[in-house]
């Protein structure tokens, strides 16, 4: 299996739209009580006590990308009689410190399985692709992407510049188990322990970086030092997924429910809490890459900046304008590790509404590492046995407002986190979407 990549790893922007990538996986579905392994995602405890004798997931895949730089308007897109152009025609919000940030998730062949009264487990397989540039100066990204075709000199000041892409396969055991159970009260917890295959990492970090751009001799002028690394044999062009190397991770999750209408009438077919609350923490690990290559780079240079059109990507430019400090190394790429808290409330029927949090637990400037972007999801839903609606709600982090629509039936999935808002908004930072296909064993 290959991923194509554009290699002039800071446009990587663009692949983020081009797809409709957006950080979190299946907005609105895994708060559902018939999610099944996709809840798994988000805590592992949700493989005990669910609503299923087994759930067997065929393929689902979510995406999730965006940036604080760029703004556009899905109208526009629809309504362009000659196409929509991200350079002339998106709106774009330069800052000192500007993000870009993608989550592409797909879940293979997976399932779960009661194994007991008071145990289950589970089985997932997943292939991920995160990227995250954190405190890119808005306006040299601009003309680094432009190939610095600009008649206006500018002046730049960038701090603590870290970027990470990392694509690697999973496959996770999962075991679930009931902890509490009384008259009123329910708590039962869950694991996840995750074998990790990594398919290769781009790295790049800058704790400071000044420079001034003469645009009459078309000449960048830089202080300051950067590092720029990649795995073993790591092809720009494409991450392949035929030579992987190993790492372990896990998730921890606790859910306790409050019952207080428990009856020997309701079994485990029928939801039976008045509200519950779930935390978790995901994606504890990281990938140990051998014999990485990692240059670090004296920016101290003034270099003619019209060659950057003839360079084949940002390596290429680096190696032939500044003097470079390679070493050979063992890198280890940490995992989005993050934390996760639910609140479900039983409204009346079949209505429930849920506050979700999601906090990253790495810092933007983490070095080798990947994040999720922070978020609060507010999700009302209609949910049956063969049929659920949500509309969830969420604040993102860097200021972006997102309203989303999904459903299951049956065995299909399909959704959005922000498709409303795509679709009404004028300029839109982040966008999302999932898709999945399961076989559903109720009980």
């Amino acid at each position: 299996m290959k991923i194509q990549f554009s290699t002039k790893l800071l446009c990587l922007f663009i692949l983020a739209y081009a797809l409709n990538l957006n950080a979190q996986s299946y907005v609105g579905n895994t708060v559902d009580n018939y999610a099944g392994i996709q809840s798994l995602i988000s805590n592992p405890s949700n493989v005990f006590d669910s609503r299923f004798k087994a759930d067997i997931n065929l393929l689902s895949v979510s995406a999730f990308g965006g940036s604080d730089y760029f703004g556009i308007s899905v109208s526009d897109i629809i309504n362009s009689d000659e196409g929509f152009d991200f350079e002339t025609d998106a709106e774009k919000f330069p800052t000192d410190a500007n993000h870009f940030f993608v989550n592409a998730d797909i879940l293979g062949p997976s399932f779960m399985f009661n194994l007991s009264p008071k145990s289950s487990v589970g089985f997932v397989t997943r292939v991920r692709t995160l990227m995250n540039i954190n405190n890119i100066n808005g306006e040299l990204f601009e003309n680094f992407s432009e190939d610095f075709d600009s008649d206006e000199d500018f002046n730049f000041n960038q701090e603590n510049l870290s970027g990470t892409i990392h694509a690697w396969a999973e496959i996770g055991l999962v075991y679930g188990r009931q902890i509490v159970n009384t008259e009123k009260h329910f708590l039962k917890a869950g694991a996840t322990l995750k074998y990790l295959q990594g398919a290769g990492s781009i790295y790049i970090n800058s704790p400071n970086l000044t420079g001034n751009y003469d645009a009459a001799n078309e000449t960048l002028t830089t202080t300051g030092q950067l590092i720029y690394g990649t795995s073993e044999d790591f092809d720009n062009d494409d991450i392949n997924f035929e030579n992987l190397t190993q790492g372990f991770g896990a998730d921890i999750g606790f859910t306790y429910e409050f019952r207080p209408t428990t009856t020997d009438s309701l079994t485990r077919k029928h939801n039976k809490y008045k509200f519950k609350i779930g935390a978790s923490i995901t994606d504890i690990g990281s990938v140990n890459y051998k014999d990485a290559s990692v240059t670090t780079y004296n920016m101290n240079a003034t270099v003619d900046a019209s060659t950057l059109e003839d360079e084949e990507d940002i390596e290429a430019f680096l190696e032939n304008n500044y003097t470079g400090t390679e070493s050979i190394v063992n890198q280890k790429i940490k995992l989005p590790t993050a934390f996760h808290l639910l609140v479900d409330y039983h409204l009346a029927g079949k209505l429930y509404v849920s506050l979700q949090g999601n906090m990253s637990l790495v810092k933007d400037n983490s070095m080798f590492a990947n994040s999720i972007i922070n978020s609060a999801t507010l999700s009302p839903r209609l949910e049956t046995k063969w049929f659920s609606l949500y509309s969830p709600v969420s604040m993102r982090q860097y200021g972006d407002f997102a309203w989303g629509a999904g459903m299951r039936l049956g065995p299909l999935m399909v959704g959005s986190g922000s498709i409303i808002s795509n679709l009404i908004s004028e300029s839109t930072k982040t966008t999302d979407i999932y898709l999945g296909l399961k076989i559903p064993l109720y009980q």
